[in-house]
């Protein structure tokens, strides 16, 4: 049934097979991607991909794209993954909407014409934990670093294949799903106390609030405390899929990880560097 905020935010119910107009091309036909030549149109055939993965089951998932081809495209494939989806291209609607339905993750665009996507990306993290998968033509290091400093939990680039951006969506709501039953494990005599089955994080008796990300990465070092995790490692153990990307990503989000848990960011205690080699958790576990 559709619905509308504003006039602009709809949910619909798509046919299983449907022809669009994209730039990245992913034919049923091909075992391979082809990429477009910038503003060519290219008619593709959208398979369904199957239901959202377990744990993201009927997630909401609110596309923020002021580009409104490229907004129904990403809509399509993510509605034919199983999602419900919410879309927009302003950012002011994009925060009203985000307080009012509470999606499950927020796909959003940097270039937004009304308000800077940066600014809603603050404004979203600053009153939810709601994961951010980033969406932007701005493709240098810095940018991508930039924006995960914000509080994203990933950043994907155009053009960008759409297999790919719902194989990501699908990894962020499975890192923010239920875990499995076992007993809250405790750190540095109770410094540290990681719950999993209520997802909670506790540090010096106080509940510090994090990303589904910044969690995963807590999480991976607290396995085996005093264990080092290079980079690469953290990333694939974190995101749960191949990601061909630069391992600064990992420190972005231990950077913003330390500034919640630690008392000292600048001389960390418990998630310790280790020149040349990655990460450890630098609190013992208690018995």
């Amino acid at each position: 049934m559709p619905k509308a905020i504003h006039g602009a935010a709809t949910i619909r119910s798509l046919p299983v097979i449907r022809a669009v107009l994209c730039c990245p091309l992913v034919s049923s036909r091909q075992s391979t991607p082809r990429e477009c030549v910038p503003g060519e149109g290219v008619m593709v055939t959208v398979w369904r991909l199957g239901k959202a993965v377990v744990g993201a089951m009927a997630a909401t998932v609110l596309v923020v794209e002021d580009e409104r081809k490229l907004r129904d495209f990403i809509r399509t494939y993510l509605e034919n993954a199983g999602f419900t989806v919410l879309s927009t291209g302003s950012g002011a609607e994009a925060l009203t909407m985000a307080a009012a339905a509470a999606p499950d993750l927020v796909v959003l665009d940097l270039g937004l014409p009304d308000v800077p996507g940066e600014t809603v990306a603050r404004e979203l993290r600053a009153t939810a934990r709601t994961p951010i998968l980033m969406l932007t033509a701005k493709s240098s290091e810095e940018d991508r670093i930039r924006g995960l400093e914000l509080g994203a939990d990933d950043y994907v680039t155009k053009p960008f294949s759409p297999r790919e951006l719902v194989l990501r969506v699908q990894a962020i709501l499975r890192r923010g799903g239920p875990a499995a039953a076992t007993a809250a494990a405790s750190y540095g005599g109770g410094e540290l106390v990681i719950d999993e089955p209520r997802r909670a994080v506790t540090v010096r008796g106080e509940q510090a609030e994090l990303t589904p990300t910044e969690w995963g990465v807590l999480v991976a070092l607290a396995t085996v405390p005093g264990r080092v995790y290079s980079r690469f490692e953290l990333i694939n153990r974190v995101r749960g899929y191949e990601f061909e990307g630069y391992e600064r990503t990992i420190d972005s989000h231990v950077k913003n990880l330390r500034r919640k848990i630690e008392d000292d960011p600048g001389n960390p205690r418990i998630i310790q560097t280790v020149l040349g080699g990655g990460y450890r958790l630098g609190l013992a576990r208690d018995d």
